[in-house]
């Protein structure tokens, strides 16, 4: 049974209420290519069209153009009905980015900052280019090397921060699930935003970061479900995981979309319900470049998708046999 995108869940303990699904801005701050800011603004009043209202972004993606786009959006919307997560630990400074990650992003680049001005300015930073009042939810944002930092400096200024009400829930943003099972541990964080690790590619969230979480109240948003568009499109070329695709995973990837085409079931969709489908997992947020992708998206979240083919996948070793799959009530 597909699920609602609709649905809202609480955040772990907190009066922050989001949506099954979430539109996630990365993709509109330049990356992998660049987008222009008609069309960024169209993506996202497409999605608050069409019933979108969660919505992620972060100072890092397009050093602030996500954030701009995303403002200017949804500017004179309902405030109530929004919900909107951004980012700290990343601070932007003048000058553009060297690396140049992202595509025809604003003359800035980021350098890590987990000090408390520095995310308090962050924060605030990010109020300004929204102009949508006070994030619901912040996000440490991808502290991997900087562990010891954030529980000495960031998240004493950000728990008492959120204590005072400046934004409603407080989490950690990561690729990794090992340093996101140590911030569960030793902090009291919200939520988590994981990026990749719990998709068809990849379950490793299922040894031990989703059972801590559901122990400690800790809700989970899923991200990264396509793990950079191999499980869009696996051909040779195809990006996993921001770098391009490995033999390895390559066929894997390709034996998975054998499997849906077996049942007649785009990849994509199989891969978005599979993620929302866990417990664990309160909310999907799936980027988006264009108003057609919105579109997409949407329609791979209503698509029924037939048990057999979990069935299948399990039994040709594709995927855990634990992993909890897509039924009634999900």
């Amino acid at each position: 049974m597909p699920f609602d995108p609709s649905e809202t869940r609480r955040i772990g303990a907190t009066q922050v209420e989001i949506s099954r699904l979430g539109l996630g801005t990365a993709p509109l701050g330049g990356w992998p290519e660049a987008v222009s800011r008609e069309t960024g603004i169209g993506t996202i009043r497409r999605a608050w069209d069409r019933g979108i209202r969660y919505f992620d972004t972060a100072p890092f993606y397009g050093a602030g153009q996500a954030e701009l786009f995303l403002g200017e959006a949804l500017a004179g919307k309902p405030r109530a009905e929004l919900r909107i997560s951004t980012k700290t630990g990343r601070r932007l400074v003048a000058g553009p980015d060297e690396v140049a990650f992202f595509k025809a992003a604003q003359p800035f680049h980021s350098v890590f900052d987990f000090s408390a001005d520095g995310v308090e300015a962050s924060i605030h930073d990010s109020q300004m280019r929204l102009g949508l009042g006070s994030p619901d939810v912040v996000l440490v944002h991808d502290p991997d090397d900087h562990h010891a930092d954030v529980l000495r400096m960031a998240y004493p200024k950000l728990r008492a921060m959120r204590e005072a009400g400046h934004f409603g829930a407080l989490g950690v943003g990561m690729n990794g699930v090992e340093p996101l099972v140590r911030f569960a541990q030793e902090a009291d964080f919200d939520v988590f935003l994981l990026a990749g690790r719990y998709t068809l590619l990849d379950q490793s969230a299922l040894d031990e970061l989703f059972p801590l979480v559901a122990e400690r109240g800790i809700s989970v948003i899923a991200g990264g479900v396509f793990n950079s568009g191999l499980l869009i499109a696996p051909a040779e070329g195809a990006m996993y995981d921001y770098a391009p695709a490995g033999a390895e995973i390559l066929g894997k990837a390709k034996a998975l979309a054998a499997v849906c085409r077996d049942f007649e079931t785009p990849l994509r969709a199989a891969a978005l319900q599979f993620a929302a489908a866990h417990p664990a997992v309160t909310s999907v947020v799936v980027g988006a470049r264009t108003p057609e992708e919105v579109d997409d998206t949407l329609a791979n979240a209503a698509l029924s998708i037939p048990a057999e083919l979990w069935t299948a996948l399990k039994h040709r070793g594709l995927l855990r046999e634990d992993a909890p799959v897509p039924g009634p009530g999900v």
